[in-house]
């Protein structure tokens, strides 16, 4: 039984001369659109005007302090169309398959977005799931449901929520693909829908809190889902200025028609231990005796003295924020051209601005992760593997020479990789998540991972660059070409550079 992150990462791990193929089930391919027949749906109002900010405004800006006041229905279905939205169509297999704002491993989009609301101009009081093919928002429950995710929350403030989005993930979308380690991209794919969310409120200038710990077994009640099949993994809450006068909480009788079913998305859906008892295991919210350690200064690397990393006044950006949310791909016909040095300098920046936000204070961002890059092709910039300390702004050396053909190597062989001017790695010391957070860490690590990655996606976007995340190598291969010590991995990797014209 997988009750550490140290051993899931391990039980899953890819090597080149122990993989058994397999063949994917068609005839159950998972449902990637959730459905309640038969609920009522609320239709999302047409956007009439989007923000014109550029997105290093957004990733610049602190949450304001106060709370939300004018939340209406026109300004929630801004939010969720810049969080989540459909953004292309191909033919796969004689039917319609849509491409969506959010990264997401194989498109098989595991997760869904609901919404709790109280006193949002234009919408009833209760509980919505938003039904991305429908646009539109289907009702769950009805009343003030806020005391009850205040109290699954454990958030002791004099404020309430207006409004709170819960993050989920199907396990069998990704699993029907990739079984026992899909749960890495459950998590990774997760976060990647967080960023998008983050960012949209913060266009709003509505002030975010992200929350990675909460009473599991309460949420996932409250949202109705089958808890073997679909689980809450982040929960993002934008809160009023004072307390709610209303006491009474909304109805959470499960309806006659049972909501729990919509969670299954496929007729014949395997169940992966592996995956199950990581998560039943990282339930458990576990607060460290001491101070957290600096996952930095835990990988067995040894770096050169840091630099500061430039801060510049303007990025070079060619589209505004809204632009780049309905644009964004995965892009990877990279050709091997220089990266010029103001790119990197915005991409640098834009991954230690995380280390400035208010919602990190409740979700280790920076104590979880340690996040690096292998420079191939850029500008004024030598080739090797540099390491990022994210609070302090700061970059150092850890080893020279060309690596990105060596990653390209380990990254399945995937050839392509090693034209692209950087890749980015995110790493952390498992054993020592285990030792400080129990496998709940494990979730910090990688929900943080994607969180960061999506805003890779965005921003190689608004600069007209590629970017395409890998979340498949040879786990061992990785860590010994990056010099790794023996608990440390690599939990992703993102690449970026100059695309083919």
């Amino acid at each position: 039984m997988t009750r550490s992150a140290l051993e899931y990462h391990r039980q899953t791990s890819y090597d080149r001369h122990d993989m058994t193929g397999h063949g994917l089930d068609w005839p159950n391919q998972p449902d990637v659109l959730k459905s309640y027949p038969g609920l009522r749906t609320v239709p999302l109002p047409e956007v009439t005007a989007w923000p014109q900010d550029n997105l290093s405004v957004l990733i610049r800006k602190r949450s304001q302090e106060e709370g939300a006041t004018n939340v209406t229905l026109e300004k929630l279905a801004q939010i969720i169309r810049l969080t989540h939205s459909l953004t292309a169509k191909a033919r796969m297999s004689g039917t319609a398959f849509y491409y969506r704002s959010v990264a997401s491993a194989g498109a098989l989009y595991p997760f869904e977005l609901y919404a709790a609301v109280h006193g949002i101009a234009g919408l009833d009081d209760g509980l919505y799931h938003h039904s991305i093919g429908l646009e539109a928002l289907t009702a769950l429950r009805s009343g003030n449901m806020m005391p009850n995710v205040s109290d699954a929350l454990r958030a002791g403030t004099g404020g309430s929520p207006v409004l709170v989005f819960f993050l989920t993930s199907i396990f069998f979308r990704s699993s029907w693909k990739y079984r026992d380690r899909a749960y890495r991209y459950h998590l990774l794919d997760t976060g990647h829908l967080a960023e998008n969310l983050l960012l949209a409120l913060r266009a709003q200038n509505l002030p975010p809190t992200l929350y990675y710990d909460f009473d599991d077994g309460k949420l996932n009640s409250l949202l109705g889902v089958d808890p073997r099949r679909e689980v809450c993994l982040a929960v993002v809450c934008v809160w009023g200025k004072k307390a709610s006068g209303q006491k009474e909480t909304g109805d959470l009788k499960i309806p006659a028609r049972s909501l729990t079913h919509a969670s299954r998305v496929s007729a014949r859906e395997v169940d992966y231990a592996l995956i199950r008892d990581l998560h039943t295991a990282s339930c458990r919210v576990v607060k460290p005796d001491q101070g957290t350690p600096k996952m930095l200064h835990n990988l067995g690397l040894k770096t050169e003295p840091a630099q500061q990393i430039p801060r510049t006044d303007t990025w070079p950006e060619l589209m505004n924020y809204a632009e780049v949310v309905f644009k964004r791909r995965s892009r990877r016909n990279f050709v091997q051209t220089e990266l010029s040095v103001t790119r990197l300098d915005a991409l640098l920046e834009l991954l230690c601005a995380t280390g400035h936000e208010q919602e990190d204070a409740r979700s280790f961002a920076k104590e979880a992760l340690s996040v690096g890059f292998l420079s191939g092709n850029v500008q004024d910039l030598n080739p090797g593997f540099y390491v990022l300390d994210l609070e302090q702004g700061e970059m150092a050396l850890s080893s020279q020479g060309f690596m990105t053909d060596k990653m390209a190597h380990v990254c399945l062989d995937q050839a392509w990789l090693a034209n692209s001017a950087l890749h980015f790695v995110f790493l952390t010391n498992l054993k020592l998540l285990d030792e400080t957070w129990g496998p709940r860490g494990y979730r910090y690590a990688m929900l943080t991972a994607g969180r960061l990655g999506q805003r890779i996606y965005l921003v190689t976007t608004a600069m007209g660059i590629g970017c395409c995340g890998i979340g498949a190598f040879y786990d061992d291969e990785a860590a010994h070409i990056l010099g790794l010590n023996e608990q440390t991995r690599l939990l992703y990797l993102v690449a970026a550079g100059p695309l083919k014209r």
